[in-house]
């Protein structure tokens, strides 16, 4: 049989699209993938800065064999913690699909739809880390989605429309509501996932009204929320504006290409001073630099306040963090912090003395690592742990219908030294033997972890329970994947993070 015949062709709304198989139609664990199909015109033009416009229909059969261009310009950065292919191009709002069964509108299978990380800076929804093939396998139907990356997806311009990138999220969605039927999914069966910043993505989405009709269940690895504040935001335009010598206005960022602008946008995000520690605490204090904004219109409140309303509180949500996100950042300073006291050098990052006290002796075992190993945990606790714990609250608070299941990631690459940022991803999609999972876990990663993690997504996207009890049930019940001791269930996981998180109040 040649290989034309035995290409897989699927019919959408805009037209026909041509995908490719791997492995022989009617296998075992043999999927159909479809790249690069757009579900928004290219933002370019008068489109820049606009909402995405579905895409203009298309004769004949559209070639979907290859990935798409990505909002990630430039080279891929030798050193980065998951492979992020960077393709060129106008077309940059597509999605990706793996099916295992493509063209079969009976078949409803359960959906996944993945929303890359990156900071809302970088990130590319390419990454041989996610493609769909082994939840294929499993009977899911997988989607990769793409967005506007920092300025032209986030940044606020007087006269655009705000979170640009937010209503990307939106828009693909809407593609899988209207078209994922052709590829053997069920649109009343979609799940959102995403780490880091798409973590954070998955977090805005759940609390967003606009978007609750376009899922059904979450899933958030390592969220990063970004709840940037409109007086932030527009302050950050001004100096962009300022050091691209433009006017703020729509205007005068349309005529300084995209490139220019990427390679500015960090400058505008940065400190006055170039004191590193002042960046570090312009971090941990404020969140992302770019990223979705509360313009009072899409995002009408922070996330963590709208989800203790009650928005997204009829979808089940797994949520989890790494226990040591960033601690990888400090191991440098190990040497020189090693006479530095703890509590001297937690003041320096301005945390309160009593609340200083309380996270030492919260965190007595990781203290006893060195100064370095608890500075590590605590920007890793103020970035993404702390948020797992106010989310999970807020969900308490709200009286959710549907349940809260809470995580935590504690495997310890030998690679790294640490359950660090973005290990649990190709557990998660186990896909251990994928491009440079070696560099981040090590030769041997335990194929029993995967099977767990992996498992578990699987049973919150098939519409099951993940496989413990919900934190909704029991406030502090935590799943510990990969610890090294201690009972599979901790009763309080996120113990010591509770004295950097201020008690939920009742809900409405």
């Amino acid at each position: 049989m040649s290989e034309v015949t035995l290409a897989p062709v699927v019919r959408i709304a805009p037209g026909a699209v041509r995908g490719v198989w791997r492995g022989e139609p009617g296998a075992p664990g043999a999927s159909a993938a479809f790249l690069g199909i757009p579900f928004a015109k290219p933002p370019v033009g008068d489109l820049r800065f606009e909402a995405p416009e579905p895409p203009d229909p298309w004769d004949g059969v559209r070639d979907a064999t290859a990935y798409g261009p990505t909002p990630l310009r430039g080279p891929q950065p030798e050193v980065t913690l998951i492979p992020e292919p960077s393709v060129p191009g106008e077309s940059t709002l597509n999605v990706n699909v793996f099916t295992p069964r493509p063209g079969d509108t009976d078949a409803k299978l359960p959906v996944l739809v993945w929303i890359h990380g990156g900071g809302y800076i970088a990130g590319s929804p390419a990454s041989p880390w996610y493609d769909g093939r082994t939840f294929n396998r499993d009977g899911i139907v997988t989607v990769s989605v793409s967005y506007r990356l920092g300025f032209d997806g986030f940044g606020h311009i007087d006269g655009a429309p705000a979170n640009r990138g937010v209503r990307d999220w939106i828009a693909a969605l809407e593609w899988v509501r209207d078209n994922i039927a052709a590829f053997g999914g069920d649109p009343g069966r979609v799940t959102i996932a995403g780490q880091s910043a798409g973590g954070g993505a998955v977090l805005t989405l759940l609390g967003l009204p606009a978007a609750q009709h376009l899922f059904h269940a979450a899933w958030s690895m390592s969220g990063a929320l970004g709840d940037v504040s409109r007086k932030r935001a527009e302050e950050r335009a001004d100096k962009l504006a300022r050091l691209a010598n433009v006017a703020p206005t729509r205007s005068g960022f349309a005529s300084v290409d995209e490139e220019r602008l990427l390679a500015l946008q960090s400058d505008a995000a940065s400190p006055e001073s170039r004191n590193r520690l002042a960046a570090v605490n312009l971090l941990l204090d404020e969140g992302p630099s770019w990223g979705p904004m509360v313009d009072g219109e899409l995002l009408k409140q922070p996330t963590p306040v709208s989800i203790r309303d009650g928005v997204g509180a009829d979808k089940p949500l797994v949520l989890g963090a790494t226990d040591d996100e960033f601690t990888m950042l400090l191991d440098r300073a190990k040497g020189s912090l090693r006479f530095v006291p703890a509590p001297l050098a937690l003041g320096r990052l301005r945390l309160d003395r009593a609340t200083r006290r309380a996270y030492v002796a919260a965190n007595a075992e990781q203290h006893r690592k060195g100064t370095s190993a608890l500075l590590g945990r605590y920007v890793s606790d103020r970035a993404f742990r702390s948020t797992v714990v106010r989310v999970a609250a807020a969900r308490t608070a709200a009286k959710s219908d549907a349940p809260t299941w809470v995580y935590r990631f504690s495997w310890a690459s030998p690679a790294i030294g640490w359950a660090c940022h973005c290990l649990d991803v190709p557990f998660w999609f186990d896909c251990l033997d994928a491009e440079r999972v070696d560099a981040l876990a090590g030769t041997e990663p335990p194929q029993e972890l995967a099977d767990a993690v992996h498992g578990a997504a699987l049973r919150l996207i098939r519409g099951e329970e993940p496989g413990w009890t919900p934190w909704s049930e029991r406030p502090g019940a935590t799943r510990m994947f990969g610890a090294a001791s201690g009972p599979e269930i901790d009763p309080d996981g996120y113990a010591s993070v509770r004295p950097l998180v201020p008690p939920e109040p009742p809900g409405p």
